[in-house]
């Protein structure tokens, strides 16, 4: 039985986060490859690692595979435009490794993120002369943005040493801006981005429902408080902040924060690494829909006093550097429905631990950051048997005592569902690793993550995951240190 291209769109959706299989599925027959293909080139840029301190994008094999991507767009390039460049003085047939032949899909017209970093990275990359990059780019800046292309995702990001983007990309000056991003649905920008692209930006977007908004320098944006005012259904934020504030920045936050307050009906999804201007208790307070929070400060923040604070419909809470106060009333008041909980800080204390198995029967997965001495343990037993859907359970400890006495309460109290493991230890003893090993023989199968210093110790506990896999103990195995990368074992 075949299966019709509707049919197969549906099931390859699903799989658009499996490159690989979905990339297998070009080689079956002409069908299956017509309908993966603008679901692969969606979104190329996703299949490259980013690391935003440094805004470089990477994979394994880097280097190789942005030439091939590369070479790829130069050879979508229309006549007109290869003529320009030609006159130019620029033959992309230097660039490009095959003779010149036209793709058989207009891989362009199906890629909707469209991240003008990425792209210049690839620019960067291909070898051209710094004098002759800006021709280049307008041309492939052509190649996007037309009346063929329709765009759900913008990037816009920049290096605080580098002049304002819209110097390099005026988007708002193309004829095709408005044609091109008006559907937009999410938006990555920094503070470096000009009010010029974000208010024509708030003109002609009103559908974004995911906003990620990174402060790095000094510059003042007021153009972000314009496009997220004039959105309809905004839905995710993401606010983060590198830079220390002056009184010019505080004004901004201020109202930055007040313009996120009047959508707080329908945010559910909140990220914050810096304390909000209000405070971050009554900042909190507006957004009561919230399903995922993610509190990562840099620096611890105490409350002593405030009301409670109630999320009722909270599913995911990660903290770090949070007052144990705040979390505990979180946590105390989201009625059942956290299913996830990440609790960065040595000095979260037992109460926050009675919380979590007096409230969270729901739970799948937690993550403690403790010192083990006394106060994980004497709360561990009560988690694990009020818990009953917990699955992972992530412990990250810079010492190892009591780690003999954790392993005896893992066997003896996890529930059936338990089968996830991650410890983040500085220290590690074989020992126990296998008394925790030789105890869970009669149970599911587990997966194990280990973070440990030193490759030694790496390749000792490598041996001994390997053979407790035999044994069917083990299911998958990592074992990550700091020294060197590691490999999943399958």
């Amino acid at each position: 039985m075949s299966l019709n291209e509707d049919v197969l769109s549906q099931i390859f959706e699903v799989l658009r986060e499996d490159k690989n299989s979905l990339y297998s599925c070009l080689f079956v027959n002409k069908i299956w490859c017509v309908t993966a293909v603008p679901i692969l080139w969606r979104n190329p840029n996703s299949y490259y690692n980013f690391n935003p301190f440094s805004l470089l994008y990477y994979t394994i094999d880097s280097d190789k595979s942005k030439k091939i991507l590369f070479n790829i767009i130069l050879l979508n390039l229309s006549e007109e435009s290869r003529d320009i460049l030609k006159n130019q003085g620029i033959d992309i047939n230097n660039f490009i490794t095959e003779k010149y032949k036209r793709p058989l899909f207009n891989y362009i017209n199906y890629w909707k993120y469209l991240n003008l970093l990425f792209i210049e990275k690839l620019i960067t990359y291909s070898g051209i002369e710094t004098s002759k990059v800006s021709i280049i780019r307008n041309e492939i800046l052509k190649l996007f943005i037309n009346t063929n292309t329709n765009f759900i995702h913008l990037t816009v990001l920049k290096y605080v040493s580098c002049s304002l983007m819209d110097l390099k990309y005026r988007l708002n000056y193309i004829s095709e801006f408005k044609c091109c991003f008006s559907n937009l649905e999410s938006i990555h920008c920094n503070n470096y981005i000009s009010d010029n692209i974000l208010e024509e930006l708030a003109k002609i977007c009103k559908s974004i429902k995911k906003l990620r908004f990174d402060i790095i320098c000094q510059t003042i944006t007021y153009g972000i408080i314009k496009l997220i005012e004039a959105q309809n259904n905004l839905n995710d934020i993401n606010f983060s902040n590198f830079v220390v504030f002056n009184h010019s920045h505080n004004q901004l936050i201020r109202y930055f924060e007040k313009s996120l307050i009047k959508h707080a009906d329908t945010i559910q999804y909140l990220k914050i690494n810096s304390i909000p201007d209000m405070g971050l208790r009554r900042f909190l307070s507006y957004f009561v829909n919230l399903l995922s929070l993610e509190i990562m400060f840099s620096v611890f923040y105490n409350d002593f006093y405030g009301e409670n604070l109630s999320l009722p419909n909270l599913k995911i809470l990660k903290v770090r550097l949070v007052s144990p106060n705040i979390v505990t009333s979180i946590i105390e008041n989201t009625k059942g429905n956290l299913s996830e909980i990440s609790l960065v800080y040595d000095g979260y204390n037992e109460k926050i631990i009675q919380a979590i198995y007096e409230n969270c029967p729901n739970l799948q997965y937690l993550k403690l950051s403790y010192n083990l001495a006394g106060l994980l343990i004497s709360g561990l037993e009560n988690l694990l048997t009020s818990c009953q859907f917990l699955n992972e359970l992530v412990i990250e400890t810079h010492n190892n005592y009591n780690m003999d006495e954790l392993f005896i309460l893992l066997t003896k109290f996890s529930p059936i569902t338990l089968f996830k493991f991650e410890f983040i230890t500085y220290e590690i003893n074989l020992d126990n690793i296998k008394l925790f090993l030789d105890n869970w023989k009669d149970r599911n199968p587990m997966l194990l993550k280990l973070n440990v210093r030193g490759k030694e110790i790496k390749q000792q506990l490598e041996d001994l995951a390997e053979e407790y896999k035999v044994r069917g103990v083990i299911k998958k195995y990592f074992i990550n240190c700091e020294d060197e990368e590691s490999i999943l074992k399958i």
